[in-house]
This record gives C-alpha cells, sequence and structure tokens, in this order.
C-alpha cells in the first residue's frame, strides 16, 4: 500500500479486508454451527475442515492476524471449491456459479502477497503487514 500513514488506500485496503474477512467467516459459520440460513456440516469431513478454514481464516483475514498464511491457506481451500464443485458445471464461472470462489480465491491470493496493511493486528503485535 502506499507509504504515507493513514493513505486513503491504506483504509480501503482495511475496510475490503475485514468486509470479505468476515463475509468469509459467515460461510464458516453456516457450516460450524448451521446458522444465517446454512446447514451444519459436522459429519462431512471435507465440509468440516472448509468450515474450520472459512471461520477461523476469514476472522484472521479480517481483523489482520497471521493474516498472509490464513489468506494463503483460504485461496487453497477457494480454488479447491471451485474445481470440486463449480468447474465440473461448465467452464465459465457465471456458467457454473463459481464466481464467489474465484472472487474469493484471487482476493486472498492478493492479501497472502501484499500482508494484512497498514490497520491490522499484525502491524500492532510485529510492527509489519
Amino acid at each position: 500500500m502506499a507509504n504515507n500513514r493513514g493513505s486513503l488506500a491504506d483504509i480501503a485496503f482495511f475496510m475490503v479486508r475485514l468486509i470479505i474477512g468476515l463475509l468469509f467467516a459467515c460461510h464458516g459459520a453456516q457450516k460450524m454451527f448451521g446458522v444465517l440460513g446454512g446447514t451444519r456440516s459436522l459429519g462431512n469431513p471435507l465440509l468440516l475442515s472448509a468450515g474450520v478454514i472459512e471461520l477461523a481464516g476469514g476472522l484472521l483475514i479480517a481483523f489482520g492476524l497471521f493474516t498472509r498464511i490464513a489468506a494463503f491457506i483460504a485461496s487453497g481451500e477457494m480454488a479447491v471449491a471451485y474445481f470440486k464443485m463449480h468447474a465440473p458445471h461448465g467452464f465459465w464461472p457465471i456458467q457454473n456459479k463459481g464466481e464467489l470462489a474465484a472472487a474469493y480465491c484471487f482476493f486472498f491470493l492478493f492479501v497472502a502477497a501484499a500482508g494484512a496493511g497498514q490497520y491490522s493486528l499484525d502491524r500492532l503485535v510485529r510492527g509489519k503487514g
């Protein structure tokens, strides 16, 4: 992000990371607790692991703690979800209803590369983003 403290880009990145991380955590809450219109999926090991990654990873990304590793794992989970659940139903994400999985995958890949940014617990605890 920008070098000057408190830049508009830093604030915007914080807000986007926070909202997308919390939305991702909601998907995990659906699988883990059956809330928000979801179905509890603790009996299926694949969905259980997805729920843990989504809930924990989403919260870590949202608040910017262990952000790079959490985002890398979340990106990989979304790549697996896309190719396992969506790609068999057609080539194009809009056709196979996989656009959200693809968007999450590439956003998290960006966060894994860029770090948490200026406004994060990583920055507060370790002095780096």
